[in-house]
């Protein structure tokens, strides 16, 4: 029998947020399950600003900087990171898994949808299928030049701006590239912001790291 779906919260969605439910749902499909991407992914670096007050939000969102996403996605990341380390490339990641307490907290802060997902639609980051991502070159782990920081809320880092240096777009394209071959697709307002296409089949989510750990 499959477990019982997750409560309506105050805007009419379904979030689940009980830890017991959740590892129900793992046992009756693994899929559903979020997978630590340090431990997933070789090579691949994790840097977590909202784990430190140095984000846009300028204050500390996460208490650990830890990386989760579902299984397929995370195995899509995997098979991208290989890629990518054929010429010398990988992924920093700099954020996956969000917990929707912490969506909520942002919307507060930032009401603007184009860069916030609002409390009553979540974020696909809640899900699990959602990742923040830029190019590192593997051996050093040094961050390629790319069209901005994260998180910046300017035209500059839209998937679309062209006024940038040759190197720059090409870095871009790369990063766009190996995660669409996996099944990502960017976000055009953020050239760091990719959805994994299976996000549909995971339910919002609200429980901290810790409650992801057996």
């Amino acid at each position: 029998m499959s477990p019982p779906p997750a409560s309506l919260n105050a805007y009419g969605l379904a979030v689940l947020s009980d830890a017991a439910q959740y590892w129900q749902q793992v046992a009756h499909n693994p899929a559903q399950e979020l997978v630590n991407l340090a431990a997933h992914v070789p090579g691949l670096v994790i840097e977590l600003p909202y784990a430190t007050a140095d984000n846009f939000f300028g204050r500390v969102l996460y208490p650990e900087a830890a990386a989760y996403l579902r299984r397929p996605v995370a195995d899509a990341l995997r098979a991208a990171q290989r890629e990518l380390a054929e010429r010398g490339l990988g992924l920093k990641i700099w954020d996956a898994y969000r917990p929707y307490a912490v969506t909520v907290a942002m919307y507060e802060q930032l009401p603007d949808e184009t860069y916030a997902a609002p409390p009553w639609r979540g974020s696909r980051h809640n899900r699990g299928c959602s990742v923040d991502a830029t190019l590192v070159e593997l051996s050093s782990g040094r961050e390629l030049p790319l069209p901005t920081g994260f998180d910046d809320l300017s035209p500059r880092a839209h998937s679309a701006f062209a006024d940038l240096p040759a190197a720059v777009r090409g870095h871009r394209a790369t990063l766009h590239a190996a995660l669409a071959r996996q099944g990502f697709v960017n976000y055009p307002a953020e050239w760091w912001h990719f959805d994994h296409a299976r996000w549909a089949e995971f339910p919002l989510l609200d429980l901290p790291f810790a409650a992801l750990r057996r």
